[in-house]
């Protein structure tokens, strides 16, 4: 169904819909993507699942009965295993295999291991797989469990999968799910995107091991990712303020004349390099807190300091806004 364009599948809703046509159509894609909506609204979708082993193992013996060959237990097993849960490989398998039999129709050792060399795993790229495989990787790392993060980052490059692609999602995992509970975590990931870019595949996939490990060890805090989404929020919602007279910037006598940077408190001018009861916001804005720092890991001190400078906010005989 996939192969059919928009206009195409539109064709079809007319007769869809009076019952001219019964439409039974297959699709190797996710339909709610690939198939309008219209359509998909009047169809029923059907899931078809990867095959069992032990369902695997009796196709093959079908087709061992038809091709006169005759395999070990392990050798089906083994076969199956290769195979993935997909039919089609299971049976251009056990063709191979029929190729590389002796007369007598069995499969010696030498055989068998030319048989399952090369047999990748289930890999679509940029498919539902792709993306359930990197959701699982991103979740192992923020549920702080290095063993399954390995496991699907092995997964991945076993399947393929680009290794930069992979190195620029775990320094997007070190900035959302780590943050400033551990700000090496960035660092790390960055360090590793780098040796990986200089030494290539496959000797710079350890760096990214190290770094994936790394993250998913640390504690974790996602306050700068929900700090960066509420400014956002903020922007979007809002107008546009203009920049405070205090906080504009004075290039030129004209600047100057016009106040631009007038009253402004020079921080490193003040006890502690801090300007208690000064404000950065736009007076609409005044007193809006986005960064809320966790109590996990470095963020636990930033939350403390944080808290210490809003109390002085509070208490400051001169303040900016009242």
């Amino acid at each position: 169904m996939h192969r059919f364009n928009k206009s195409q599948q539109d064709a079809f809703l007319p007769f869809v819909e009076n019952g001219t046509l019964i439409l039974i159509g297959a699709t190797t894609e996710n339909p709610a993507f690939e198939l309008n909506s219209a359509l998909l609204s009047r169809a029923r979708v059907y899931r078809l699942h990867s095959l069992t082993a032990q369902e695997l193992g009796m196709i093959l013996r079908r087709g061992e009965a038809q091709l006169s060959l005759t395999l070990t237990e392990a050798q089906r097993e083994g076969i199956a295993l290769a195979a993935d849960g997909d039919a089609r490989r299971a049976l251009n398998l056990l063709e191979l295999a029929m190729s590389l039999s002796g007369e007598d129709g069995r499969l010696d050792e030498a055989g068998f291991e030319e048989v399952l060399r090369g047999s990748p795993r289930r890999f679509d790229k940029n498919g539902d797989n792709f993306y359930d495989q990197i959701s699982a990787l991103h979740k192992a790392v923020r549920g702080s469990s290095p063993d399954a993060a390995l496991y699907w980052y092995c997964r991945m490059l076993d399947g393929g999968c680009d290794s930069l692609y992979l190195a620029r999602r775990v320094i997007r995992m070190a900035s959302e799910d780590i943050g400033n509970a551990d700000p090496r975590a960035l660092s790390l990931s960055l360090d590793a995107w780098q040796t990986l870019e200089r030494l290539g595949s496959p000797e710079g996939e350890l760096a990214l091991a190290q770094a994936i490990t790394y993250l998913a060890s640390v504690p974790k805090s996602n306050a700068v990712y929900t700090a960066f989404k509420a400014a956002q929020r903020a922007v979007a919602e809002g107008g546009s303020d203009e920049v405070p007279i205090h906080l504009r910037n004075a290039p030129t006598k004209l600047a100057k004349a016009e106040g631009h940077g007038a009253d402004y408190r020079y921080a490193h001018d003040e006890t502690d390099a801090f300007a208690a009861g000064e404000s950065y916001f736009p007076e609409s804005l005044h007193g809006s807190r986005f960064y809320e720092p966790t109590d996990r890991g470095l963020e636990g001190r930033i939350k403390a300091r944080l808290h210490d400078l809003r109390v002085r906010d509070r208490l400051a005989s001169r303040r900016r806004y009242s």
